[in-house]
């Protein structure tokens, strides 16, 4: 399988998403401000990813400014660090990648600067590597609640191309199949970017799963006339609580597998989870241009002058949720209770 990220010693290298399933087009890069850009623009997208990519992008900041004196320096850094950290407000991984970044810098800035920038490309070579063994030990994990020849849905994507690893939701999916297991999906277009469509089902195919693809607005007649085993999805910021952010139109299928009672589970690492949220209210949600609705990949589709509500994401209730797979397990509900005795495991 490939991976939707490379570090190539100096430089990093990954795939434009935006161009995809039509082209496969890589960008390489060494200058911090071009992966901000393409994690605003979704070139970059997956909360892991993002914080992947910032990780190294954080590094890619501090050489370009290490022959500035220290004060200067340090500036700079926190610069770097604030420019990227408005990119997104919503993804938890790329606060978290910022903050283990920061922390190396603040612990070693009075060490020589070329040791500072040692260990800064090591903390991000650290977070890939770590990404891409939470994502098998979710996969791992997840597939103990796929039964063979399983049905699942799922929503945007949540595989290879959102993290460093083989993905959060579609490494349960991946799994499964390498395991043996018959497994086919359903996959929702995901509008208004069709992450589903144009990423997810490109995916799955390139990978020899069975993926069909269904608009939004048809997941629960495929519930109805069909058998589904399960949904997984995966997420951008998990609370306390056990409420999940992820991309629009989660909370719509999570009511629906609700309705014809099939399990709803969601697949992230730890680094998803903000523990200083108690509840999906407090979760900062992305807002994205309206073009986004009103042009379909470049032709205008709706009114001019139309007033448009875009959110990028929304909250699924932790009620609404069955478990949610971890690189430590399956958390089940109560949610308040399995986190933080999860945390206590973590953390003792």
């Amino acid at each position: 399988m490939y991976r939707a990220f490379e570090w190539k010693k100096n430089f990093a290298s990954y795939i434009d998403q935006t161009r995809l399933p039509l082209e496969e087009i890589l960008i390489e890069t060494k200058d911090y401000r071009v992966i901000a850009e393409d994690i605003k623009r979704l070139a970059l997208r997956g909360a892991p990813l993002i914080g992947i990519s910032a990780a190294f992008a954080v590094y890619l900041g501090a050489v370009e400014y290490k022959e500035l004196p220290d004060t200067e320096f340090e500036n700079r850094f926190f610069d770097v660090c604030n420019h990227l950290a408005a990119t997104r407000p919503t993804a938890q991984n790329l606060f978290w990648a910022i903050d283990k970044m920061r922390n190396v810098f603040v612990q070693n800035k009075d060490e020589k600067r070329s040791h500072i920038l040692s260990l800064m490309e090591e903390e991000a070579k650290n977070i890939l590597a770590d990404d891409i063994k939470t994502c098998a030990m979710i996969g791992e994990f997840g597939n103990e609640i796929v039964p063979d020849d399983a049905v699942i849905i799922t929503h945007c994507n949540a595989g290879l191309l959102a993290v460093g690893g083989i993905g959060t939701a579609l490494s349960v999916i991946y799994t499964a199949h390498n395991s043996g297991k018959k497994v086919s999906v359903y996959s929702d277009e995901t509008r208004p970017l069709l992450q589903g469509a144009r990423l997810t089902t490109w995916e799955l195919m390139k990978n020899g799963i069975d993926v069909t693809l269904i608009p939004d607005n048809t997941a629960a007649f495929v519930m109805q006339k069909k058998r589904i085993d399960l949904a997984v999805v995966g997420a951008d910021r998990i609370t306390l609580n056990g409420d999940a952010a992820n991309k629009i139109g989660t909370y719509n299928l999570a009511i629906i597998c609700g309705r014809h009672n099939i399990p709803f589970y969601v697949a992230a690492p730890l680094s998803t989870f903000d523990f200083s949220l108690n509840s999906g209210d407090e979760i900062p949600i992305e807002e994205r241009a309206a073009d986004e609705v009103t042009d379909f990949f470049g032709k205008r589709t709706a009114p001019y002058g139309v007033k448009v509500y875009s959110p990028a994401f929304d909250v699924t209730p932790n009620e609404l949720i069955t478990g949610i797979i971890t690189e430590y397990g399956i958390l089940r509900k109560p949610f308040d209770i399995s986190i933080r005795d999860l945390l206590k495991q973590i953390n003792p």
